[in-house]
């Protein structure tokens, strides 16, 4: 165990995997993260690529991606000034990393996943079945 394993069971309000797993925390965090794969966007090609995201949601999604620096804003300065939003490095890498592991999971185990919902399994009902 490291000294950072360490601190992190023991003040895990300051663990950096907390912050890392509450950047899933949001539904529409990952989902704008995906829409910006392929590219800057502006938000109306934004809003309508992703589709039934309201525009306050979209506007509370963006703050908190750009506060986390995984979504940068540039400006370009035009009449009327053209607003785009790109993946910064972080955010490209946290796209092509752990949601592209959690994309190849979801195409192996999500039927599992969603029957496993409808039917309402707990744990406990598993193991019992066992």
């Amino acid at each position: 165990m490291t000294d950072n394993d360490a601190h992190c069971h023991e003040l895990v309000a300051d663990c950096r995997l907390r912050a890392a797993t509450e950047l899933f925390a949001h539904t529409w965090d990952a989902v704008v993260l995906a829409a910006l794969r392929s590219g800057p966007r502006r938000r109306r090609d934004l809003r309508a690529a992703i589709g039934g995201i309201s525009d306050k949601v979209l506007t509370d999604t963006v703050r908190r991606l750009l506060a986390n620096g995984l979504v940068n804003r540039q400006v370009h300065a035009e009449a009327p000034p053209r607003v785009e939003y790109a993946l910064t490095k972080l955010g490209r890498s946290l796209v092509e990393g752990p949601m592209e592991a959690l994309g190849r999971w979801v195409d192996e185990h999500g039927d599992e996943l969603l029957e496993a919902q409808e039917a309402g399994e707990t744990p406990e009902a598993q193991e019992a079945q066992a």
